[in-house]
């Protein structure tokens, strides 16, 4: 009885180990023309705006917690200029967080990003708006990924056309329509170029994030 209640103790904190192998590329990612947007170490390249403190580094993983606030790529791959590309991140969610993923905006001083796309992150949280749908665009109502368990998210934007993918799984695709015009209340949401940020969208709400890559396309 001893040993099988060791054993669910070591199987239950199995989600909240680290990879082997996390930040960093193979030989045939970076031939491929991979690079990597966090060292796993420190918030190198990253620039917070209005609460700082919602982000810390932890055991190879970009923790968000904490107040309102977001964290805007700034490093020196493709010179924080983002048009077309891939782009892949490992996450993990706590029960009831609520976090995102922008490309396409640009660094500003406080709030809600006004330039942009938004790849929702949440699992279980309130909001019925769950991972990989594009807020406020196109949103998934479906839970495509559990928490406290590893997934990986993916980003595709070529064209018009932008794909977001969970564990190799397709869950939205959508083509921006030429002359888009969008809701009012998400006016920037429209295809252009800029850089990533991740969001810290509430004290209550925790997200881990490793293995940062991008690959931009032509």
């Amino acid at each position: 009885m001893k040993t099988k209640l060791l054993i669910a103790a070591f199987c239950s904190v199995l989600p909240f180990l680290p990879a082997a192998e996390t930040n960093t590329l193979t030989p045939a990612e970076s031939a491929a023309g991979w690079h990597l947007l966090f060292d796993g170490n420190s918030l190198a390249g990253w620039q917070a705006n209005e609460a700082p403190a919602t982000f810390h580094v932890a055991d190879g993983a970009i923790v968000v917690k904490g107040p309102r606030s977001h964290l805007f790529y700034t490093g020196p791959v493709a010179n924080h200029d983002f048009k077309n590309f891939e782009l892949t991140i490992d996450v993990l969610t706590r029960p009831g967080a609520n976090s995102g993923v922008y490309f396409h905006t640009e660094m500003q001083p406080e709030g809600w990003p006004a330039k942009g796309y938004e790849v929702q992150v949440n699992n279980t949280q309130k909001d019925i708006k769950r991972t990989a749908g594009l807020y406020g665009i196109k949103d998934n109502f479906d839970a495509v990924a559990k928490d406290d368990v590893w997934f990986t998210m993916k980003i595709k934007v070529e064209g018009r056309r932008i794909t977001t993918s969970v564990d190799g799984k397709v869950i939205s695709d959508f083509t921006e329509p030429a002359g888009w015009t969008p809701p009012a209340a998400f006016a920037g949401r429209k295809l252009g170029r800029g850089t990533f940020a991740l969001q810290g969208h509430d004290p209550d709400s925790e997200v881990h994030y490793r293995n940062l890559k991008v690959r931009v396309l032509p």
